[in-house]
């Protein structure tokens, strides 16, 4: 899953980066208003952690920009405020939630996985297809109850396909989601990805739809 960090103060930056990108997420981040709303209006983020107090264009009005353009992405607002009227002002203008400063990391990574997992209809921290199961927070996963290996594209690229499953996705938007902005993206590493993903958790467990993508689900007997 790909996230935008749009936060001025660089260690805050940095250190949400860092924990997100440790949680298995790819990040992109802005250091400002204007930045961050050319790259939440150009590239597919599945959620956004957005700061309301930023330099050349404020959060609130990179915000209100998006959704007026038609941008659904999830969008976790950062704030310092603390007065109640800025998170209201905050959650009217397309937020979907909010973080008041300081935080604890633990609470930003929680919400985080709360906006991606609802954006994409799933209720639960424990995304399961037939006997394949992973846990979001723990960021493990398991085949027929046993703990298996992932490199962090594996795990990105599974993860991506559990949110989705049932759903065909083509080869570029995965490649869109499995990679950051500054990535030499090639497609075709997805199915080299694809084939290692098959063999450890079962070869039928990924469809490939011709000329379309891939789709995940339980296999069938037929």
């Amino acid at each position: 899953m790909r996230l935008l960090i749009v936060e001025d103060d660089k260690d805050l930056n940095r250190q949400l980066m860092t924990a997100l990108e440790e949680a298995g997420y790819v990040v992109d981040s802005a250091f400002d208003g204007e930045e961050g709303h050319f790259l939440g209006d150009t590239e597919p983020y599945d959620a956004v952690v957005l700061d309301l107090g930023l330099p050349t264009l404020d959060g609130l009005s990179v915000l209100e920009k998006w959704r007026r353009d038609g941008k659904t992405m999830p969008v976790l607002i950062l704030t310092a405020r603390d007065r109640w009227s800025d998170k209201v002002a905050g959650i009217d203008a397309g937020a979907d939630d909010y973080v008041a400063k300081p935080f604890h990391m633990e609470e930003v990574l929680a919400r985080v996985r709360a906006l991606v997992r609802r954006a994409a209809g799933h209720a639960s921290n424990e995304l399961t297809c037939g006997n394949v199961r992973l846990d979001l927070r723990a960021g493990r996963v398991t085949v027929d109850g046993s703990p298996i290996k992932l490199t962090s594209h594996e795990y990105r690229l599974l993860s991506y396909l559990l949110h989705h499953q049932g759903k065909v996705i083509s080869r570029t938007e995965l490649t869109e989601h499995l990679y950051d902005q500054d990535f030499d993206r090639d497609s075709n590493t997805v199915e080299v990805f694809v084939g290692r993903l098959r063999k450890k958790i079962g070869a039928d467990m990924i469809e490939t739809i011709r000329g379309l993508g891939y789709r995940l689900g339980e296999a069938s007997d037929e």
